[in-house]
């Protein structure tokens, strides 16, 4: 049984070493990576206007993208995202940007990285490097919590033995 303690005690000390850190930060890139290479294949013009209408809010709906809603200013916004694709001379960024003109920033599902609207992408990150150095600096507390527990002591392991010995 102690060496079951031992073996146990020793896969868990391995566990919290340094190779698993490199592990969950190998992997936490590899989907940062996936994420932005990821292709969203858009092949068509009709494609590519229903993929633009999706990332715009409708103007007069809560909740639901242009792409989705039936009303009339969203079926008009589809209608010119349709003849600004065909036409062929602007990018989706452009095109979304002159709805943004036409329309005003609430068309925006996603909020620019402008003025107050920062604080929407600035904050999860912060909590998240708030959340992780937390969790470096306990683990590491406990890490030297631990260097400085002694072993049992004598009286510790003459208790489990006597327990031991009342269980046979």
């Amino acid at each position: 049984m102690t060496a079951t303690l031992a073996a146990r005690s020793s896969f868990n000390h391995r566990l919290k070493g340094w190779p698993g850190w490199i592990v969950l930060l190998f992997l936490a890139v590899l989907f940062v990576v996936m994420g932005a290479v990821g292709n969203d294949g858009v092949s068509t013009p009709e494609e590519r206007a229903d993929a633009i209408s999706r990332r715009l809010a409708c103007p007069e709906c809560n909740g639901e993208t242009v792409y989705e809603s039936q009303v009339t200013a969203s079926v008009n916004i589809r209608r010119e995202i349709q003849a600004m694709v065909d036409e062929g001379r602007l990018s989706d960024d452009e095109i979304v940007a002159a709805l943004e003109e036409n329309y005003g920033e609430r068309l925006l599902l996603l909020p620019t990285g402008k003025g107050v609207n920062v604080l929407v992408w600035a904050l999860p990150v912060a909590a998240g490097v708030a959340g992780l150095t937390g969790l470096v600096l306990v683990f590491s507390k406990w890490r030297r919590e631990a260097a400085l527990e002694d072993g049992p002591t004598d009286e510790d392991r003459a208790l489990v033995a006597a327990a031991l010995d009342d269980e046979s």
